[in-house]
């Protein structure tokens, strides 16, 4: 017996939709291609020791530096690695740690939820407390134009605004609403296949506009556009790719799927197909064709995964990935989160030529870190 892979008939017809449309182009010759790795970086990832989560920052501190030296893209910047920190696993010191990368320019820290059970109250009070902690104390988070703290989001589980039918690992139907009261800036939580909250949107960048009365709300919204004004109460979703890959085959039949996830698995592990097939999915704001976003996505606490990450194989990917664009006479730009959604914005402004100009348009880099901890909370939040 045949069966379809699991939940594919949330995600599958919006992709199959999206290749109609798309015809699946080729990128633009000449075209930027601007790359981030959001990483789900939690360091009690499978329950692990405060001495194993210890030792797994501290990797991270010491070999990312050595990894990409001498790796550099079309404007002189190493690869970037956007750590979106879970604040249920707040650690003062390990913050500090990742904020020594962030100061020598290798990445920046964003925030990571997971939560089950919750109340919109709550995780109001959690995102503000540990947003506050993450700016203040350790001077990690851009800001707004209005001083206002600003900060991209990833949801834990994949169950943003509640997306799960049996209500795990969230529980707040009016998420996106308290994302963006609290100064989400961005959602960088897609693709989730194959889970169940996996939305049907595909392949885009666009608004979403909360119902506060029912989840889900990011499941459609209004495309990122070139002269297109966002709506004022619609929150940006960044999604990664999501295609078929044909050289896998589930049952025999069905192509595998290609989801962007980098990790230690066969599946997972970077090449150049799968970097021509995030190519493939033409993720871009519509109207500026040739600029094209590849989000990616990993969980790079964990040791087999740090081992991949960190080590030859990836390094040698990322010398694959530079010469494939120069072959494509395009260009690549290592970007982090903040730095992908401040593109984004000048693309909707009609920007155009060299997106490099644009990496702090909207959102400036991270602030200093305060000096008056006594203003910043405690050394240690309790969540």
């Amino acid at each position: 017996m045949i069966t379809l892979p699991r939940n594919a008939q949330i995600w599958l017809p919006g992709l199959l939709r999206y290749y109609a449309r798309s015809g699946r182009q080729r990128p633009l010759r000449g075209a930027h291609v601007m790359f981030a790795i959001a990483d789900h970086y939690e360091p009690f990832n499978g329950d692990v020791s405060r001495a194993e989560a210890e030792r797994r920052v501290e990797r991270w501190r010491v070999e990312y530096a050595r990894s990409v030296d001498g790796l550099r893209d079309a404007d002189g910047k190493p690869p970037q690695q956007s750590f979106f920190y879970p604040a249920e696993q707040y650690e003062a010191d390990y913050l500090e740690r990742l904020g020594q990368l962030v100061e020598r320019g290798f990445g920046e820290v964003e925030v990571h939820l997971h939560h089950d059970a919750d109340t919109s109250a709550n995780l109001r009070q959690t995102l503000t407390e540990f947003t506050t902690v993450l700016r203040y104390r350790h001077g990690l988070l851009t800001r707004h134009a209005d001083g206002s703290t600003a900060y991209g989001f990833i949801h834990g589980n994949w169950a943003l605004d509640n997306a799960r039918p049996d209500g795990k690992h969230c529980g707040v139907d009016d998420e996106l609403t308290v994302l963006m009261d609290t100064g989400c800036y961005a959602d960088f939580t897609m693709p989730g296949v194959p889970d169940v909250s996996q939305t049907r949107t595909v392949n885009a960048i666009y608004y979403a506009v909360d119902d506060p009365l029912r989840p889900k709300s990011h499941d459609r919204g209004t495309r990122a556009a070139v002269g297109r004004r966002p709506p004022a109460d619609g929150l940006l979703m960044v999604q990664g790719p999501l295609g078929l890959d044909w050289s896998r085959r589930v049952q025999g039949v069905f192509p595998g799927i290609e989801s962007g996830t980098l990790d230690h698995s066969p599946a997972h592990q970077p090449d150049g197909a799968r970097f021509r097939r995030w190519l493939a999915a033409s993720i871009t704001v519509e109207g500026r064709p040739d600029w094209i976003f590849v989000k990616v996505h990993t969980h790079g606490a964990p040791e087999q995964n740090a081992a991949m990450l960190l080590g030859p194989g990836m390094r040698a990917f990322h010398g694959v990935m530079l010469q494939e664009v120069r072959d494509r006479g395009m260009r690549l730009h290592y970007v982090t989160a903040r730095e992908m959604a401040n593109i984004i914005r000048a693309a909707e402004d009609g920007a155009s030529g060299d997106p490099h100009a644009y990496r702090d348009y909207w959102l400036p880099q991270p602030e200093c870190a305060c000096s008056d901890v006594k203003a910043c909370g405690s050394s240690r939040m309790v969540m």
